[in-house]
This record gives C-alpha cells, structure tokens and sequence, in this order.
C-alpha cells in the first residue's frame, strides 16, 4: 500500500514538474491588464490593415453590418470562454483542447479543437510573416525610393530572425514586454492609418463593386467576409492567456480576466471601426488589401508606421506561437516521454519558425491567405464553437435567450465557416495565375 502511495506522489510530482516547464502553465503571475495586452496584440494586428479592403468588396450597407455584427457575437462569444474557464471547482480549462475534451469526451475533443486550433495558429503565424515581411519592404521603399529593388523573400527572411530568437523565451510571462510595445504600436500605426487617411479625402472615390464581373464580386464578398472574421482572432488563446492569472476561491481568474478582455474590446472596436470606415469612405474601392500600401503621404509617418506593423507583429507572431510551442512540448514529453529540456525546446521552436517561414515565402498572398483561413479556420473558433460547448455543459433552457442567442451564432459562424473559404481561395488563385515564386 505504502509503495503504491509512493509511486502516486512521484508520478504527482513529475506532472507538476512539467506543467512547471511548459509555456502556458510555468507562470501563473500574471496581472489583469496583462490579458489586456496580450489579447490587443492577438487580435489588432494584420487584420485591422485589411478592413477598408474588405469594406470595399462588400459595400456600405453589407460592410457596416458585418463589422458591428462580428464585434458583437465575437464579444459574446469570448466572455463565454472567460466564464468556462473555472467553471468546474477545483479544475481550471487551461488550454482550449481542455474545454472540448470536457463538452466533448477525451477522444472527440481533442479531434474537435486541436485541429482547428493547429490550422489557426500555425495560418496566424504565417500571415504574419507575410505581413512583417511586405511592411519592412514597403518601408525601405519608402525611404529610398531609387534604390534597386529587394524581393520580398529577403525582407520575409528579415523578419523571421527576430521570431528565431524570440522564440526561445520560455512562457506567455515572459513575453509580456514584447506584447506591451507590440500592443502601443498596433493602437499607435491604427490611429495613423485613419488619421492620414482623412488627410487625403477630397478625392473623387467610387463605391461601386471592384469589378464589373458579378462572380467576381460574389467571390470578393465571400473573402471579405473571411478578411473580418480574421480580424477576431483572439479566442483561440484567451483561455492560455487566462491560465497565466493567479486564481483564489475570492479572487477566481474570470475577475481579473474579464476586465483585461473588456479593456482590449474597448480598444479594438477603437482601432477597427474607424479604420474600416473611414479608410474605405476616404479611397472607395482603389483601397489596397493592406491600406498603409494605398497612403503615401507624409512619408515619414507611413515609413513609421510600416515599421511599428513589423514590430507588433514580432509579439503577435509569438501570442499565437506560445500554444503552439505548448501543444508540441506537451506531446513530446507526456506522450513521447521526452525529457523537458532546453535541447527539445530549441528544436521544437526552431523547426516551427522555419516551417511559417518556408510557407510565407512560398504563399505570400496577404488578403487571401486572410480570407481563405479567416472563415476556414477562425470563424469556428471565434464565432460558434464557445457557443455549442456553452449549450452542452450549460444546458440554458430550451428557446430561452441564451439558448436562441447561442444558436444565432452557431448559424450565423457555420454560414461564415461554409461560404467565405471558397473565396479566399478564389483569390489565391487568381493572384498565383501572376506570380513567380521566391521574387
């Protein structure tokens, strides 16, 4: 009896020995406006850049609707996650994966979320290169107009040795200065987009559709409706984000939580809206997909701009990579029994940045790739999943208002989900019919 009890307290012993090693439970330190920050630096990024361009595809009437829309269920839908999180006593849902395999059963849960999780994560960090890459050529452009041109690929492989290094810190913790200045500058080169943009109304713009083509718009409605739903990103690591707060019985995380996710909502719908709306009322639809590309004027401030988007995608890149990096970890030292070291850390890390890095180079189709993975990949977890984990463990009664409110989403997310992945393909494909790799 006595050697059992033994060989339970060391088996007790090593799982908290490595949840003391891995990235999302190592450092349960974290105060709430550090939630603010990070989820700010998740969400305010690549995306908000695209939002006049999405506008542009589907008009006034449509566009508006979407983006308040998105705001709304987005927002309901990450106070569920928040509520999830402890909502069993004594156990908290530290990764998303955690809260499906509870709804869902150990087996189908895993098969649910990790996937989704996976493509939304790796895609986000892919993406970003992209984004990090084409803002710091569009910077040197900026700056020497004359000089002879660099391919992107060089500026994409810039970009990526910083995330080489980065990547080596060890938890969400210990990113926080990085997510800080990430989540300043994301607010700071926002507020410049719109601000310059007003600068440069009084131009005769058109809001008719892009193209004369129905299909075509049809196809560009569909992307666009995956470019917003990128833009709300940050559910899939709001539950890693809250596993970083102390919890009490008279302090349970969700207090401090929520209050970090309510300040970030604020700011967000701050940098968006007038984003969206002001950069598409001001260039009508000769808006680029990335709407720092349409400003030239004055020059110092977009070249400015342009390098604090490369700076807040360095932190967004590592938000999005530090579950990845966990997941991988996890495997590796409970499944494959790996020892936790920093040999298997570096690897693992290492390999993950060359992967995005490879796939940025080989892809790097900026609206598209938002379009395509927006509703292929985001919207599930964004926009429905939270809702049907709420109604399998809640259990609200039946044509109740939570019970009608989460159902509207669900349809609402399957409907983005079904629809706006064909469009962003369309427009993969039809930019590739142009481009010549590596250049």
């Amino acid at each position: 009896m006595e050697k059992g009890g033994n060989n339970e307290d060391k088996r007790r012993e090593e799982e908290k020995a490595i949840d003391e090693w891995l990235p999302i439970t190592s450092d349960r330190n974290a105060k709430w406006w550090y939630s603010t920050m990070h989820n700010v630096t998740a969400m305010v990024g690549a995306g908000v850049l695209s939002l006049p361009y999405a506008m542009s595809q589907m008009g006034w009437g449509a566009g508006v609707m979407v983006m308040l829309l998105s705001w709304i269920i987005t927002f309901y839908t990450i106070w569920q996650m928040v509520e999830m999180h402890e909502m069993i006593p004594g156990k908290r849902f530290d990764r998303y994966h955690e809260l499906g395999q509870y709804a869902f059963g150990e087996k189908l849960g895993l098969w649910i979320v990790v996937p989704q999780q996976i493509i939304v994560e790796v895609s986000t960090c892919i993406i970003y290169m992209v984004t990090g890459g084409k803002s710091l050529k569009k910077f040197q452009e900026i700056l020497f107009p004359n000089a002879k041109p660099i391919k992107l690929t060089y500026f994409i492989m810039i970009f990526s040795s910083f995330q080489f290094i980065l990547s080596h810190l060890p938890n969400f913790n210990s990113i926080s200065s990085v997510s800080f200045v990430a989540a300043i500058l994301s607010m700071t080169y926002s507020a410049i987009a719109w601000t310059v943009s007003l600068k440069e109304s009084g131009r005769e713009v058109s809001y008719d559709p892009r193209s004369e083509k129905t299909s075509d718009n049809v196809f560009m409605f569909l992307s666009a409706l995956g470019n917003v739903a990128f833009a709300y990103a940050g559910h899939n690591v709001v539950l890693e984000i809250q596993a970083t707060i102390p919890s009490t019985e008279d302090e349970p995380s969700k207090k401090a939580m929520w209050k970090g996710v309510l300040t970030a909502y604020i700011i967000v719908s701050l940098c968006y809206l007038p984003v969206a709306f002001i950069g598409y009322w001001v260039f009508g639809n000769g808006v680029d997909d990335n709407i720092l590309l349409t400003l030239h004027r004055p020059t110092w401030l977009i070249a400015t701009a342009n390098i604090f988007v490369v700076a807040h995608v360095i932190g967004s890149y590592q938000v999005y990579a530090m579950p990845v990096f966990d997941m991988i970890e996890t495997y590796a030292v409970k499944s494959l029994k790996y020892k936790p070291s920093t040999i298997l850390r570096v690897c693992v890390r290492t390999v993950f940045v060359a992967f995005t890095l490879v796939v940025g180079m080989t892809i790097p189709f900026f609206g598209g790739l938002m379009g395509f993975f927006g509703g292929f990949a985001l919207a599930p977890t964004s926009y429905y999943l939270p809702c049907i984990i709420w109604l399998i463990i809640k259990k609200p009664r039946r044509f109740g208002l939570s019970w009608c409110t989460n159902w509207l989403c669900i349809i609402v997310g399957v409907l983005l989900t079904l629809t706006s992945p064909i469009g962003g393909l369309w427009s993969i494909i039809k930019s590739a019919k142009t481009y010549r790799f590596y250049t």
